[in-house]
């Protein structure tokens, strides 16, 4: 069980990792055309490694 956790916590942050570097990847008019402020990008990217 612990070894599950622990792989689960693993595939979460590297989730996370990924869609920070996409989401860090545009610029202002493409996040604010998709309803994102560049200071939410971190929020929303611990949001969906969650999701």
């Amino acid at each position: 069980m612990l070894f599950a956790a622990l792989i689960e916590r693993v595939v979460a942050w590297r989730r996370e990792r990924e869609t920070l570097t996409e989401l860090k990847r545009l610029n202002a008019r493409d996040l604010a055309d998709i309803g994102i402020n560049a200071s939410e990008i971190r929020e929303i990217a611990r949001a969906a490694a969650r999701a």
